[in-house]
């Protein structure tokens, strides 16, 4: 296995779904247009690696919490997994570089130097409400179990459409600190899942920006695999 090739942008026209759907990983950048509140890669899994990642016990899943420089992923990413006992295989490989791929991409897009890496065990119904992050854009991949759920606020209710991004399909939201982003409504959450036995694994990336706020950890192993802002 390897990890999705980076291609030219094919868009997949919707009357409905509020998000810019893609059919490649360059198509994120779709999200620099002023009408896209939100762009979904929509991709499928190689389905021997979704076959090992669901199978895995959920203590074997990666966590971690980290800023970082864009080289330094691939090497946070295999700390993670060996921190919680993710077994070496192609799989796991290709997870690795999988991950590495999504953070070059995103930092590209955002013209960012360095990132905030998260892996989120999910078991409950964590932000089960809609809401939008206060960060300028995030990417979020979910790897295990149900992604993301979107859509538009109706009257300043729950929308009355949920959307809901496959396994696998990143799917890139503005915030609030997008610089020129008007409210359309558009709102994101969790898919709920207590009480269902699922364990989703997510992959949460933020572009830091500010250079003022940034602490350099790197270097520090294994501290700089933490961050004080998470």
């Amino acid at each position: 296995m390897r990890p999705h090739a980076l291609a030219a942008d094919s868009d997949i026209d919707s009357n409905i779904d509020p998000a810019r759907h893609v059919s490649r990983v360059d198509g994120l950048y779709a999200i620099k247009k002023d009408s896209v509140p939100a762009v979904v890669w929509n991709r499928t899994l190689p389905a021997a690696f979704r076959s090992w990642f669901d199978a895995l016990a959920s203590d074997a899943l990666p966590s971690a919490c980290v800023r970082l420089r864009t080289p330094d992923v691939t090497s946070v990413v295999r700390q993670a997994c060996d921190d919680a006992g993710t077994p070496e295989c192609p799989e796991r490989t290709w997870f690795i570089k999988d991950v590495s791929a999504l953070a070059d991409i995103f930092a590209g897009i955002m013209s960012a130097r360095r990132l905030q890496l998260r892996f989120d065990i999910i078991s409950g119904n964590a932000c089960k409400k809609f809401h939008t992050d206060i960060v300028d854009a995030r990417l979020i991949c979910t790897y295990r179990g149900p992604g993301t759920q979107y859509g538009v606020l109706t009257e300043n209710t729950d929308p009355k459409d949920i959307f809901d991004v496959q396994s696998g399909s990143p799917i890139l939201l503005r915030g609030t600190r997008w610089p020129s982003a008007a409210s359309t409504g558009f709102r994101h959450r969790s898919p709920p899942i207590q009480g269902s036995g699922t364990t989703r694994l997510n992959l949460v990336l933020d572009a830091i920006l500010d250079d003022d706020v940034y602490e350099d950890h790197l270097h520090m192993h294994p501290e700089w695999v933490r961050s004080k802002s998470c």
